[in-house]
């Protein structure tokens, strides 16, 4: 299984519009980071998680010539916006995407996309399926297992997921004792960190880290990262052996 980061930073992205701090001036390629996604190459299917507004620019980037299922985590803009940007894959590949998310995700979803769903569609609309999912139900794209977990965003329910031996955890500051089986024996962990101090509704490094050692990691990498955090290079040098920042374009072999 492949896992290539599309994006890793926040909501604004990084460089945030206007601001001249170090972070956002800096010219290191890895302090620039789209909207937080994921894409996960596995027994011949794409998957990604979450399309927010750089979705574009990042199937673009990483040249995504067919997708298979999108999973969305919850439904702020920064998660679901770009699922307008579907429209090429179902004109070349003929076909609708079929998009997983719970159902007031998925009520989102029809508000934001409404020339979608409506009786009588204008030619060009993208074509979306969606698939119901919850938190108590593994499901299957293809013969590819999604274990969803359920965690919170603040007071938002989110929807992490494992697939195999890989775990992705966005957007997220809480995760009930009863979910964490569902990460136990994870080789290969993406976790939400903000920024090093305190958040109400996100990660800290210090939090992200202490739920990294419960699960013992081969591998852990944090990702959702404000222009707060520091300069890439920087806070790598500070983190433990087996976690590192994200960064987008990072390519994992799981």
């Amino acid at each position: 299984m492949k896992v290539i980061v599309l994006g890793s930073g926040t909501s604004q992205g990084v460089p945030i519009i206007s601001c001249k701090c170090k972070v956002c001036t800096s010219e290191n390629q890895r302090d620039k980071r789209l909207r937080a996604s994921v894409l996960i190459e596995l027994q011949n299917k794409t998957i990604v998680i979450d399309a927010g507004p750089d979705f574009r620019q990042q199937m673009l980037r990483e040249n995504v010539n067919n997708i298979d299922a999108i999973l969305i985590t919850h439904e702020h803009r920064d998660h679901i916006s770009g699922l307008d940007d579907i429209r090429p894959y179902n004109f070349l590949n003929r076909k609708s995407i079929d998009i997983y998310a719970e159902e007031r995700v998925q009520n989102a979803i029809k508000s934001e996309f409404h020339y979608s769903f409506g009786d009588k569609k204008y030619p060009g609309v993208p074509k979306i399926n969606l698939n119901n999912i919850n938190s108590n139900e593994k499901f299957y794209i293809g013969n590819i297992q999604i274990i969803p977990i359920r965690a919170y965003h603040y007071k938002l329910p989110v929807l992490g997921y494992r697939i195999e031996n890989f775990t992705y955890l966005t957007d997220i500051n809480y995760i009930p004792e009863e979910e964490k089986v569902k990460i136990s024996g994870s080789k290969y962990i993406i976790i939400d960190a903000l920024r090093k101090t305190k958040n109400i509704s996100h990660y800290s490094v210090h939090e992200a880290l202490e739920v990294i050692k419960e699960f013992s990691p081969k591998r852990a990498y944090l990702t959702h990262i404000s222009h707060q955090m520091g300069l890439h290079d920087e806070v790598n040098k500070e983190l433990p052996q087996n976690v590192s920042l994200a960064y987008d374009g990072l390519k994992i072999d799981c």
